[in-house]
């Protein structure tokens, strides 16, 4: 089976594009302040839609409520505003958008692309154990689809996005994204182009299988509110650190069964830590330095490719940022689209 993706109207209506037609953003989640890894994400992102001459907005996405630290939000603004990276319209919250979510779910279910599920972590491990699968370091097993003929007298624990019976639900679905960009899915493959990492691709029902939704605590799962809030906000081009580049096919399955735009994709280079893990709140990383916006800044602009300015001597905030969105457009080869 092959399935592209053409480009028309879209079966369920999305924000419009700015005049320019770019419309990037930068989505922390509140779990603490910005460490360098996120700084190089944020940069990106503001650099690419500074080089295309389009929006940039702020989306903090702290719907996993339990992670989120208080003020961690209100730090995050602050520490983007010190650095010269203002957002061109309002902050959206995720935490405000369950309406939204539930819109996007009840939509799915209506077209058998979702169901609930009443395995619990503890189900889910058994049932492969049974089978000798042993799950693989950093890996998650993908879901075995027990509840996907239904719950068979169980309670409802979580809802699920029908991976496994998607390809063909969509060959039968003529949506159609507003975006030039497509994917291809050929042999139960996704085919799609990332602007830095070139073609990837993806078998989502075996690598993830049917993946979650809505969460077993009632709390809605990024992917979802994900493609739910970039269709709203009308974004165009998504800049984010490559950690997230196997979670970008799940999106865009999503994306095609909501009927809402597929964006540009470009992962960029994660900052590592000592031990070659990814620095991250999680691992301890330490919050950039407010009292020196530029020297940050620089050392993210280094792990981007682009100069650190340690040849520029004295130089202000703004002109580091404005000979860094000079730069970008060359170094990363993009057209204005």
């Amino acid at each position: 089976m092959s399935l592209s993706v053409p480009t028309a109207a879209p079966a369920t209506a999305a924000a419009a594009p700015t005049a320019g037609g770019y419309v990037g953003r930068f989505a922390p989640s509140p779990t603490g302040p910005l460490h360098a890894g996120s700084l190089v994400a944020a940069l990106a992102s503001w650099l690419d839609a500074r080089a295309h001459g389009g929006q940039w907005l702020v989306r903090i996405e702290d719907v996993d409520t339990p992670r989120c630290q208080s003020g961690a939000a209100e730090h995050i603004l602050h520490q983007l505003a010190t650095c010269g990276l203002h957002p061109d319209g309002p902050v959206l919250w995720q935490s405000s958008r369950a309406s939204a979510y539930q819109a996007a779910l009840d939509a799915l279910l209506a077209r058998g692309l979702a169901y609930p599920c009443a395995c619990s972590r503890k189900d889910i491990a058994l049932a492969h154990a049974a089978q000798g699968h042993a799950r693989e370091r950093h890996t998650e097993l993908p879901y075995p689809g027990t509840c996907r003929s239904g719950l068979h007298g169980r309670s409802a624990r979580a809802w699920r996005f029908n991976a496994h019976d998607v390809w063909s639900k969509l060959a039968q679905m003529p949506y159609q994204c507003a975006q030039a960009a497509s994917f291809l899915i050929a042999n139960n493959t996704l085919h799609w182009q990332d602007r830095r990492l070139g073609a990837q691709q993806q078998d989502v029902p075996a690598s993830v299988g049917d993946f979650v939704l809505r969460r077993a605590d009632g709390l809605w799962a990024y992917q979802l509110a994900v493609v739910v809030d970039d269709a709203a906000q009308g974004i165009t081009h998504i800049v984010r650190g490559e950690d997230l580049a196997d979670n970008t096919p799940r999106q865009m399955l999503l994306q095609h069964a909501l009927g809402v735009p597929t964006p540009h994709y470009l992962h960029t280079p994660l900052v590592r830590a000592a031990d070659g893990e990814k620095l991250s709140k999680q691992h301890g990383a330490p919050a950039i330095d407010l009292r020196q916006p530029l020297q940050a800044l620089s050392a993210a602009a280094t792990v981007l490719g682009l100069s650190s300015l340690s040849h520029h001597g004295e130089i202000a905030l703004p002109e580091a940022l404005a000979l860094w969105v000079r730069a970008w457009m060359p170094l990363y080869n993009l057209p204005r689209d």
